[in-house]
């Protein structure tokens, strides 16, 4: 599996690139809003990559996020969002107005993008919210995490808490009792979030 790819930008026609690594040629699909970050043809470019096989061939598609490629992962599994229509998510409405979109429920906003109707959007709302509100919590996490690998300070937990909306006092006792339960971060924000819907 390609999960990366950095080389030379050889050239740009409309969604497709054309990166040369190692000799080698790649034609890679992208979101409209990486297309228009990409430096100028000749360049170097770093690319992470989902590659997908299907019947007709292999296709790769190519992200400077890492959020990015998790959203479009995460679209790819609702019924009905093939990978046309996750770019266009990502490309037209942008990763975060797409994750808000979802977590508020606003069907409307995901219409934006080219391929989404009302019912997919719905879908699509239904099927990632609780993904999602998991994302942005282990994205403030991260964020508020100097050097990845050190453990997080004990009350990043209960702030990433308060700033979906939970009161302090909630957050304090879900954040102990998912320190109990379990060592990892995303353990225990997976904990935390399944006690606070309770």
């Amino acid at each position: 599996m390609i999960g990366r790819l950095r080389g030379e930008l050889l050239d740009v026609e409309g969604s497709m690139v054309v990166v040369d690594a190692g000799g080698v040629g790649y034609e890679v699909q992208l979101p409209d809003a990486v297309i228009v970050q990409l430096p100028p043809i000749g360049e170097q470019v770093s690319l992470l990559i989902r590659q997908i096989f299907r019947e007709d061939g292999v296709s790769l598609y190519g992200f400077l996020l890492p959020f990015q490629r998790r959203l479009f992962d995460l679209l790819l599994s609702v019924k009905g969002c093939g990978p046309k229509v996750g770019l266009a998510l990502i490309g037209q409405v942008g990763e975060d107005t797409v994750a808000t979109a979802i977590l508020a429920q606003d069907a409307k906003i995901l219409t934006r993008a080219t391929g989404v109707g009302v019912r997919l959007a719905e879908r699509i709302i239904l099927e990632l919210k609780d993904k999602i509100q998991e994302e942005a919590f282990l994205r403030k996490i991260e964020a508020a995490t100097p050097v990845r690998k050190a453990p997080p300070v004990s009350d990043e937990l209960v702030d990433a808490l308060i700033s979906l909306g939970y009161r302090r006092n909630e957050a304090e006792s879900a954040a102990h009792e998912a320190r109990e339960q379990a060592a990892d971060v995303q353990d225990q924000i997976k904990v935390a979030l399944r006690l606070l819907q309770r």
